[in-house]
């Protein structure tokens, strides 16, 4: 048996197909050229696009992944079309049998196409810090079903695309890196204002994760019921960590305070007797 009585071997042999050795190599030839292609492809993105601080980090991951889908896309076609599957008979009884299964595939098709939205308007991209759900995360993958969200408390949550798209998410790092946060604070009645303002912006201007520019700022807010009411704002480009900072400022704020003779209240009333 020569090398093309070989290739032109039989495996699979019915009325509707008719599936060689040969046509068995192709197809792990394809998968086999897919890989390299997709490797080289991320490669390339990885060395000589991601290191660059020019380029969009979540914008060079969304090129790579639509090509990397396109790409196994192409190949799971030219391999149907080599082991002789019609592609457009295919296509015919796959919507008829998608048609058939009705609800049970809405909520899949809803996540692929809200993960193509997401890929191609790019209002979330990839490091980005978003809210979802009340949980605040970074986002590590952008999938074509579902994305990573990375919490504070370094646990991966894997949540369907569609809720990005239909419900309320907050991207914090969507606009400017830098976010404006701020820290509440009472003062008893009788102190320095103008001192509070000082000691209250030098321990946020000192911090060296708080922004100095823009600067920080200090609003008196209202008179307390048992306070003077303070509010110090600043900005930083942590937003995903800022709570360590906020934790940061409100125990230097206390030293400072203390060594200032400043005092934080605490809730109290006046009680007065009527004698009769």
């Amino acid at each position: 048996m020569n090398i093309r009585e070989i290739l032109n071997f039989s495996v699979i042999e019915t009325a509707n197909f008719h599936i060689t050795v040969f046509n068995l190599l192709m197809v792990v030839f394809i998968f086999f050229i897919t890989e390299v292609i997709i490797w080289v492809i991320h490669r390339v993105f990885k060395r000589k696009i991601y290191p660059k601080p020019n380029i969009d980090i979540g914008k060079s991951h969304t090129i790579y992944r639509l090509l990397k889908y396109f790409l196994w896309i192409s190949a799971i076609l030219l391999i149907l079309q080599t082991i002789g599957v019609k592609v457009t008979f295919l296509l015919a009884g796959s919507a008829a049998l998608l048609v058939g299964l009705g609800l049970g595939v809405q909520e899949i098709f809803k996540d692929i196409v809200s993960g193509l939205i997401l890929l191609f308007e790019r209002n979330m991209k990839i490091n980005d810090v978003v809210e979802v759900d009340d949980e605040i995360g970074k986002v590590k993958e952008i999938g074509f079903r579902t994305s990573k969200i990375e919490t504070r408390d370094n646990i991966i949550h894997i949540i369907p695309n569609s809720k990005f798209i239909t419900q309320n998410v907050v991207n914090w790092s969507h606009i400017e890196k830098l976010t404006r946060f701020s820290v509440d604070v009472g003062v008893a009645y009788g102190s320095d204002v103008r001192l509070v303002e000082k000691v209250l912006y030098n321990c946020a201007v000192n911090h060296k994760k708080v922004s100095k520019k823009p600067s920080p700022f200090v609003r008196f807010n209202n008179f307390g019921e048992s306070s003077l009411d303070f509010q110090l704002f600043f900005w930083t480009d942590e937003a995903f960590f800022v709570e360590n900072i906020k934790s940061d400022l409100r125990f230097e704020i206390d030293k400072q305070f203390r060594e200032n003779k400043i005092q934080i209240p605490f809730p109290q009333r006046d009680i007065h007797l009527i004698k009769q």
